[in-house]
């Protein structure tokens, strides 16, 4: 892996983040329509004994269906035991001089449009529903069918159950219900788990990307140390450049045990450390694949003071050689007609000649399947 691989892997991770951000950024556009939600103020009077007592809040929200507008009238429970008015032939012991009423109803047993349609069917001019025993008094707007000219209200339970309290003892209960502020609510359940699942799912590619940044980064230096410790390795072991009389090109020669070609004259040869050797452009790469020598097995990068699992990483190990250093895997593209027959390498080296490195020195012969083959010594 070299420095431009890291740099275009860095673009396609900040690519792809943004594409998956957009993508969220406009789910999160479609779940996010506000809703306004208007509060009511209850002016509730009733007569206690010869005073007349009034109670003024905003104690109430009205429904999202809702009419907005100021009513009044008496307040009115439904007949019997049950008090959420739920069954439609419940009934409403409704004053006889009193032409406007609002009906007190439980929460709860079924949906609000049923209850409010049960009210309206009776002649209420508004329906109030107090929530659920063990809320207080929270409430919330309420989700129902719009009725013409209906004004719905919740209240909570304490104040609900303390309205229901003077009727029952029959107390003649009145309230004015006019329409107080207006409140905006961006979240709702539905987007605070949305929200939920967007911040956990962006905290986990954060995180995936900034570990992964994190180990090609360690992985890299890691690679360009160890190409720097191979260059120094590889510089130890002697080149020798064959000429015509030496031992290794005449007809009874030897052959290189990686691509089982006969030596030339003007052919590069690397001697290993175990002194045997081969064409450089075959044994280098085989070093660095196999870490060994392919005759006797000795293990050369050990031998050399290099550290390194060969199996792990040789693809990008022979790449990153490659960058740094390209003389070291760049055979000659120039190719050979002779005959490929293995033979034997002798353990016998005639005096050695160290010559300086160059591009040009390279073997006239293409190594073939080199990497496959392992010969026996």
């Amino acid at each position: 892996m070299n420095l431009l691989q890291i740099s275009t892997q860095r673009n396609n991770t900040t690519s792809s983040w943004l594409v998956k951000f957009s993508i969220l950024w406009l789910l999160s556009q479609n779940c996010c329509k506000a809703s306004a939600v208007w509060t009511a103020y209850m002016n509730i009077s009733f007569h206690a004994g010869n005073r007349m007592l009034s109670e003024l809040g905003e104690t109430g929200v009205f429904g999202r269906s809702s009419a907005l507008k100021r009513v009044a009238g008496v307040i009115v429970q439904p007949d019997g035991k049950t008090q959420n008015a739920c069954n439609p032939s419940t009934s409403f012991s409704r004053p006889k001089n009193s032409e406007t009423w609002l009906a007190l109803i439980e929460r709860g047993g079924c949906p609000f449009t049923q209850k409010i349609k049960v009210a309206v069917e009776k002649g209420a001019s508004g329906v109030i529903i107090y929530n659920f025993p063990g809320t207080g008094n929270q409430v919330f707007p309420m989700s129902h069918q719009a009725f013409e000219d209906i004004v719905v209200v919740m209240i909570g339970n304490l104040k609900g159950m303390e309205i229901l309290h003077l009727i029952r003892k029959g107390i003649h209960v009145t309230v004015m219900i006019e329409v107080g502020r207006k409140h905006i609510i961006w979240m709702n359940h539905y987007f605070v788990s949305f929200l939920i699942v967007t911040t956990a799912t962006f905290a986990y590619f954060i995180f995936y990307h900034i570990r992964r940044l994190w180990v090609a980064r360690i992985q890299s230096r890691r690679w360009l140390r160890l190409a720097t410790d191979l260059k120094l390795a590889f510089g130890q072991l002697q080149l020798r450049v064959l000429k015509e009389g030496d031992e290794e090109v005449s007809p009874n020669g030897d052959s290189c045990v990686v691509c089982f070609e006969l030596y030339k004259p003007k052919d590069t040869i690397r001697i290993l450390t175990c002194k045997h050797f081969f064409h450089k452009n075959c044994i280098d790469p085989w070093i660095l694949t196999h870490g060994t020598c392919p005759m006797c097995k000795c293990d050369i990068l050990n031998a050399l003071g290099i550290q390194v699992d060969v199996e792990d990483g040789t693809q990008p190990l022979q790449v990153l050689m490659s960058n740094e250093w390209p003389g070291i895997l760049s055979p000659s593209e120039e190719g050979t007609n002779n005959e490929l027959s293995p033979a034997r390498q002798s353990d016998k080296v005639t005096d050695v000649e160290e010559v300086e490195e160059h591009p040009t020195s390279q073997n006239d012969s293409q190594p073939n399947s080199g990497e496959d083959v392992h010969p026996s010594p």
